[in-house]
């Protein structure tokens, strides 16, 4: 008997339009994310590296500082992603964050997820909560301003994980979060991240990778999540933090775009790295020689960090008034220096000691 025709993804012509225009602004050449979406617990670390207390008002400080660089944001960055907290906050100048961004041309977008919990009958592993009122929390962020969305599920490498059940958790409930927030009309940034924690070296984490990105693609089709209306958001691959073995940024680059060769789909628009603990430099250089290489890229490859782009902005500003000026410095020469490596054409000139540094955090969590 034939099978009767039925719509795929259950989105009309229009919204998968705004889905697709919103997912290739945000990988438009020489731009990226600005991942600020830390919780209230991750910014006890943050602040309390520079000595301030984890106040609501001195969050909110920060954050202004970056947010009210001014128009020159846009020149790299093309969407921000805030935590649930900031996406209510206010500028010094009385408009909302989302509201502020906006008016730059630089997209509001909103973590979405509930955290890392432990994942029962496995050997440490985790899921990630919070597809419970999933639904009504989107569409409350679109009416606000939001056009993207962030939900993260994380995976360790060991001599017995990934385990099959952990691989196949993480995949499914990133794509119950992705085809939730398409029907609501944001674009879900899908983010399997393997932990650069261990000893393990580039193979291993190259062939891991391969299977959780294919794994994951899989996922998405069962559950009719539009492709051209997503991004993808993986760690680079590289060797476990602890590894003996050194790899150079060539090595690094190569391993990870055949491992996108031989997961991802074309019909993705974008592949926006997570930084992983690298160093301010490091991260840089690796996109750069992805860029470089003279490999079949059908998505664009670009950056959503966090650490990676906040670092030299907490030292330059060390919660002196007098010093928000130099910090947002730093942003937007970091932005810049990460907008080349997306065109493969970064030179390092201009680059500072200190963001050489390594910023890895075992097990981090937001």
């Amino acid at each position: 008997m034939a099978q009767t025709c039925w719509n795929q993804h259950s989105l009309n012509a229009e919204q998968q339009s705004e889905l697709k225009s919103i997912a290739e602004a945000i990988v438009a050449k020489g731009k990226g994310i600005l991942a600020a979406d830390e919780s209230t617990g991750s910014m006890e670390k943050r602040l309390g590296s520079i000595g301030l207390p984890n106040t609501e008002d001195n969050r909110r400080t920060y954050r202004n500082i970056m947010f009210s660089v001014g128009p020159a944001l846009a020149n790299n960055i093309s969407g921000v992603i805030m935590f649930h907290e900031t996406f209510y906050q206010k500028a010094d100048n009385g408009m909302t964050f989302p509201q502020l961004l906006k008016s730059y041309g630089v997209i509001p977008g909103i973590k979405v997820d509930k955290g890392v919990v432990n994942l029962a009958g496995t050997r440490n592993e985790c899921t990630t909560q919070g597809l419970d009122g999933l639904s009504d929390r989107c569409a409350e962020y679109k009416r606000d301003g939001a056009q993207f969305a962030k939900w993260r599920c994380v995976l360790k490498i060991s001599e017995t994980t990934p385990s099959d059940p952990a691989i196949q958790e993480v995949t499914n409930n990133l794509a119950r979060y992705a085809s939730i927030c398409q029907q609501n009309g944001l674009v879900p940034i899908v983010e399997p991240e393997i932990l650069p924690d261990g000893e393990h070296d580039l193979e291993t984490c190259q062939a891991i990778s391969e299977r959780v990105i294919s794994a994951q693609y899989y996922a998405l089709l069962r559950h009719n999540v539009y492709l051209e209306g997503t991004l993808l958001k993986p760690n680079m691959v590289t060797a476990g933090h602890s590894s003996s073995k050194k790899y150079t940024p060539v090595q690094v680059a190569e391993a990870t775009v055949t491992a996108l060769q031989r997961s991802v789909p074309p019909a993705v628009p974008g592949v926006t790295f997570l930084s992983g603990g690298q160093s301010e430099v490091d991260a840089t250089v690796h996109l750069n020689e992805m860029n470089k290489l003279d490999r079949k890229r059908p998505w664009a490859l670009s950056f959503s960090y966090g650490r990676a782009l906040q670092a030299s902005v907490l030292r330059a500003w060390q919660g002196k008034p007098e010093n928000i000026k130099a910090a947002q410095a730093e942003l937007l020469k970091r932005a810049k220096f990460n907008g080349e490596a997306t065109t493969g054409s970064y030179d390092g000139k201009g680059e500072g000691k200190a963001a050489g540094e390594s910023l890895f955090v075992a097990a981090h969590a937001y």
